[in-house]
């Protein structure tokens, strides 16, 4: 199958036609009158400072030049924009997904709800990320992460896709949109991420009821544990983002000093927060078992 056709939707490009204003008029009423979707030609500010990503403690970040550090920045932040509006365009697919599998018709209206918050968010993350990203087929998507997401989407495991999706990640997500609305220096993105807390409360929400009422089979524990150790490795191995900034702004850096850099950022603690966290989303009542496992 094409990729444009995947779930996740990472191949599907941006058009800029009629439809646009049509789909501005549907999105009127929840994130109120856009116009057509607009594009920030402010690409180069700085939504969250040195100290949000650790960099305070970097000594290579500190003896930067300014021109230098303020390349950092500007990658670790346009990094999260973009694995924000990768996240939600993959949310829009998913919960048209679970509209299909839905096995009663509140249920199907409830997934249909969930479709529009995340075609709403998706068009709010496009207004700060640069025009020539959006109009990128997006034909490589590097992110680890991103590409683990992609896959799970694609599952036919209905309690896979809930208990993977909507109450690891979408309870992840939660913690991590907490966290960027709370030190962001935009207003106006701020704004945003304090708009997406209470829809994506209700799908996690959404996700720990149906898996409630849901035996996890032996197949479909196998695949979840699967799936999650593969994710926490890339928990594990602390905040690649930022390292790869550096990198790419210093010129490249060689194995020690990498993880001198690793260190300074105290990736440990980075990681085990981040692990204990995750254990606890994964406590559910058809869980037992998956966290010794």
């Amino acid at each position: 199958m094409d990729d444009k056709y995947k779930i996740a939707g990472f191949q599907l490009p941006h058009t800029d036609n009629k439809i646009n204003r049509i789909l501005s008029s549907a999105l009127e009423g929840r994130i109120g009158k856009q116009g057509d979707i607009k594009i920030s030609n402010q690409v180069d500010l700085i939504y969250w400072d040195a100290n949000f990503f650790g960099l305070d403690r970097v000594n290579f970040f500190q003896a930067a030049s300014e021109e230098e550090q303020i390349g950092i920045l500007q990658q670790c932040c346009e990094g999260i924009i973009k694995e924000a509006y990768f996240i939600e365009k993959a949310g829009v697919g998913y919960m048209a997904k679970m509209i299909s599998l839905a096995e009663t018709t509140e249920e199907r209206m409830l997934y249909g709800c969930f479709c529009g918050d995340e075609a709403a968010h998706l068009s709010q993350i496009c207004q700060f990320l640069p025009e020539s990203f959006l109009n990128n087929e997006l034909a490589e998507i590097g992110n680890q992460f991103l590409k683990l997401l992609a896959e799970v989407a694609e599952s036919c495991d209905k309690t896979v896709l809930l208990f993977i999706l909507q109450v690891v990640l979408e309870g992840w997500g939660l913690t991590h949109y907490r966290s960027l609305a709370k030190s962001c220096q935009n207003p106006n993105l701020c704004a945003v991420f304090q708009g997406f807390l209470n829809d994506e409360s209700r799908h996690h929400a959404t996700g720990i009821t149906l898996l409630n009422r849901t035996q996890i089979n032996s197949q479909s524990r196998i695949i979840i544990v699967e799936i999650l150790v593969q994710f926490l490795q890339m928990v594990q191995v602390g905040p690649q983002s930022v390292l790869a900034a550096i990198s790419n702004i210093k010129g490249g850096l060689s194995r020690q000093q990498s993880i001198l850099v690793l260190e300074e950022l105290d990736t440990q603690t980075h990681s085990g927060t981040r692990l204990e966290m995750l254990r606890s989303l994964m406590q559910t009542e058809q869980s037992i078992g998956v966290i010794d496992e």
